[in-house]
């Protein structure tokens, strides 16, 4: 008789355990929509696109980049990257330099004056997250970083996926392509 209370538990329990999955999975996707819109918003005030942005905030992130690496960041192409960094110079947020170890190589970094511009328009969002983040342990939080940290390699990983896939004859990848019925 204990088992079938132990099955009936466990079947409540991995029920509960999907309902909390899809309820967090929702939550993500909705915040990441938002994180895009917002993204969309600033870079309209701005008179950037919002992958310019983007790609600017890999910048910020690492300090100084290739254009390979934040090609590779990113799953863009170097041509594409190139076309960024173009409109990132031209808009006063970015400067190419030379790398003093390897002249043959150029990098490029993020200007004071970007941060300067920019950051005013997150300074709101980031300050309500400190609140949000104030709510959390110290383990709460590593637990929390850990699962960004995986997320993003997940992410890095099915971008590079995506971006290999092939494109049929109209542009479309084949998860893109519509197929005839049957």
């Amino acid at each position: 008789m204990t088992d079938l209370n132990d099955n009936a538990q466990m079947s409540s329990a991995e029920k509960d355990r999907g309902e909390l999955l899809l309820a967090f999975n929702r939550e993500i996707r909705q915040s990441s929509a938002l994180g895009v819109m917002f993204s969309q918003a600033v870079a309209a005030i701005l008179g950037i696109t919002s992958t310019d942005l983007e790609c600017l905030d890999f910048i910020f992130l690492k300090g100084v980049s290739s254009a390979g690496q934040l090609a590779e960041a990113t799953g863009m192409t170097t041509g594409a990257v190139t076309g960024i960094l173009d409109r990132l110079e031209q808009a006063g947020f970015a400067r190419r330099e030379r790398d003093a170890k390897d002249r043959r190589k150029v990098l490029v970094r993020a200007l004071p004056a970007a941060e300067q511009r920019i950051g005013p328009y997150y300074a709101s969002l980031a300050m309500a997250m400190d609140g949000v983040m104030a709510r959390y342990s110290d383990d709460e939080l590593k637990l929390l970083v850990d699962f960004a940290t995986r997320s993003h390699a997940v992410m890095v990983g099915e971008l590079s996926k995506l971006k290999a896939e092939p494109a049929d004859k109209t542009g479309k990848s084949r998860s893109n392509r519509k197929t005839a019925p049957e």
